[in-house]
């Protein structure tokens, strides 16, 4: 299990590196990490046969929002990367508090899809979503944070 998630955020990690600002690249990327890790979570995830259809229209959903939610990350490490030598104290605080934003954003919509996976499934499942989601999301996140160089005061 462990090594699935490292290759989900390896191949995360990768489509902040070579991202550019054109769109179809980063549909690309969220497409092929989409991929993946529907694997892990259907590895991880175990729906029964008579909630399985239901669970993962629910999923489906839950990732197009995911997706538009990673790539507002992207947008922003982006940004991060471009203003770093020039960043600025305003520079610095509007794209922290962004960033705290979409967090709360990511954050809540996993909590949301909770509560959608245990209306049409039960404890278990939702708790299984629950748990890989958050699994992903913070390994994902202590890789950004190992890669993306602390700023400094000029």
């Amino acid at each position: 299990m462990k090594k699935h998630i490292l290759i989900i955020a390896a191949l995360f990690l990768a489509s902040f590196a070579y991202t550019q600002s054109n769109k179809e690249e980063v549909d690309l990327m969220q497409a092929a990490f989409g991929m993946d890790k529907k694997s892990v979570v259907t590895d991880f995830v175990k729906p029964s046969p008579a909630q399985k259809d239901a669970f993962w229209k629910l999923y489906d959903a839950y990732e197009t929002q995911r997706k538009s939610l990673g790539k507002q990350r992207i947008a922003l490490l982006n940004q991060y990367a471009d203003q770093y030598l020039t960043m600025t104290g305003a520079q610095a605080d509007a794209w922290t508090k962004k960033v705290i934003e979409l967090q709360k954003k990511t954050d809540n919509l996993i909590v949301t899809y909770y509560g959608k996976v245990l209306a049409i499934s039960d404890g278990i499942v939702a708790t299984q979503f629950y748990q890989i989601e958050n699994y992903i999301l913070t390994a994902i996140r202590a890789r950004i944070l190992e890669n993306v160089p602390f700023l400094e005061k000029k």
